[in-house]
């Protein structure tokens, strides 16, 4: 079905990736289905060791090459699901070229850790944590786990803790979910209109030969200054104006 379901969905504008089992287990097989629908990105399960993304490499680099896929055309983003690939998320991050993402894990980690779930996540705060600082340090992006409780407006506030770690994506088991998540991930016009204050009175600041400035009870630095910048063009990147 691939080929067909992954037309469907570039038709629609969306991004065709798929998720395939470790290549240790049934995961070759997968491999050679769905790489027929020439997927954007590859996602592969239960990724504990950079070799596990090694051998995905050269898996598709063969793929591709057998089914006239341009060279270095799909992208990979390792699933980690446990302790142990928490611990090596940034060699995981670092193990391929064709690596753009790595997606955290809910149940799975719970589980690997002996921790009973909750809906507050604070037996995964340390994963979510250490998944984005190893993202960032490794310059790829972090997909937070997601929110497996039905609630929309647990999921919502699930998506805001995760937005103030530093994420700006979460994936997510349940299509209600979908529009919550990216209202929170999305800057809003708020945001912007913020954000561009901040860049102007910090600027002004400068140019009046000042190392900070000062927007109602914010003090403004350098850092802050760039996160601003950040965010503005995150949000042109999607559209959003202030």
């Amino acid at each position: 079905m691939a080929g067909e379901v992954f037309s469907a969905w570039r038709a629609a504008g969306i991004v065709a990736a798929v998720r395939v089992n470790p290549l240790e287990t049934e995961g070759r097989a997968d491999l050679a289905a769905v790489m027929q629908g020439r997927p954007d990105i590859v996602l592969m399960s239960k990724v504990a060791e950079p070799s596990q993304v090694a051998m995905l490499d050269k898996e598709v680099e063969g793929l591709e090459r057998r089914l006239n896929i341009p060279d270095g055309f799909t992208e990979l983003a390792p699933n980690i699901e446990s302790a142990r690939g928490i611990m090596q998320t940034y060699d995981i991050a670092r193990a391929s070229q064709r690596i753009t993402a790595v997606v955290g894990s809910t149940e799975d980690m719970a589980t690997d850790l002996g921790a009973p779930r909750s809906k507050q996540a604070i037996e995964l705060s340390y994963a979510r944590q250490r998944l984005h600082h190893e993202c960032t340090a490794a310059n790829v992006l972090s997909v937070d786990c997601p929110y497996t409780f039905a609630d929309v407006g647990g999921c919502e506030a699930d998506a805001r803790y995760a937005r103030q770690l530093g994420y700006v994506a979460k994936s997510a088991v349940d299509p209600d979910h979908v529009a919550a998540i990216n209202r929170v991930m999305t800057p809003s016009t708020g945001e912007v209109r913020e954000a561009y204050a901040i860049i102007e009175a910090f600027e002004a600041a400068r140019a009046a030969g000042k190392d900070r400035a000062r927007h109602g009870d914010l003090l403004i630095e350098v850092p802050f200054y760039f996160s601003a910048k950040r965010l503005v063009a995150r949000a042109a990147e999607l559209g959003v104006k202030g």
